[in-house]
């Protein structure tokens, strides 16, 4: 066994775990166990892995020391399931809309977080220590991203792609919009609500006179719905 691929495989077989059970315990799909097969378990999931099979990372990764943990116990055992999920998953904070001046920042934070799977980040590349969560506030970008629902930010990401959704900063409050960067470097913001709010066009010169500033790239959203269906009364 040469490669750590070759050993989480080795592991698996031990407890009778497939491909399928372990790729669903891990929120993985089973290709993904596959691929590790081959090429070897990632670097940051090998602590992750060791803990739920009970082996030492160490070993896990490059096959020297110890196999086993000299220390075991029952507490660490149910322990394993609970820890699990601060590999899997990614706490974002929260944030809300603060009442600023004009010129300051409009997000302060609220001791609120947001679980998100940490495979979902890093397949859009986001950091998860540049990600933040904020609440949509208006319609404007209704049906698609209803009032009221959690946003989650990109605060890496401010450089703009047509027709994409940001978060900007306009005059202390915060906007969530479609943005296309026009020449002379004007901004046109659009709404997924475009019948009530129409397209809006800012020059240069706008933009700096009125503070707008992009705070990042929006890359997920709750969805909540409106309203609740109508039931004929029997």
């Amino acid at each position: 066994m040469n490669t750590s691929g070759d050993r989480f495989k080795a592991l698996l077989k031990e407890v009778n775990l497939k491909p399928t059970e372990f790729a669903k315990f891990c929120n993985a799909k089973p290709q993904h166990v596959n691929n590790w097969y081959k090429r070897g378990v990632p670097l940051w999931r090998m602590d992750e892995f060791a803990r739920l099979l009970s082996v030492n990372s160490k070993w896990l990764h490059t096959g020297k020391g110890p196999k086993y943990p000299t220390k075991f116990s029952t507490t660490e055992t149910i322990g394993i399931y609970n820890d699990s999920l601060q590999f899997t998953d990614v706490e974002i904070p929260c944030y809300k809309e603060a009442s600023t001046r004009p010129d300051s920042n409009t997000l302060e934070i609220t001791g609120h977080s947001v679980r998100l799977p940490r495979h979902y980040l890093e397949s859009l590349e986001v950091d998860p220590d540049k990600a933040v969560c904020a609440p949509m506030i208006g319609n404007n970008m209704a049906e698609k991203i209803q009032d009221g629902s959690t946003i989650a930010i990109d605060r890496s990401l401010t450089q703009i792609v047509g027709g994409e959704i940001y978060v900007l900063q306009h005059q202390g409050r915060l906007r969530v919009n479609y943005l296309h960067r026009l020449p002379a470097g004007a901004l046109r913001l659009c709404s997924h609500n475009n019948p009530e709010y129409p397209d809006e066009i800012f020059s240069a010169e706008q933009i700096k006179a009125q503070n707008i500033q992009i705070l990042g790239w929006v890359f997920w959203w709750s969805t909540l719905t409106k309203r609740r269906p109508n039931v004929a009364l029997k």
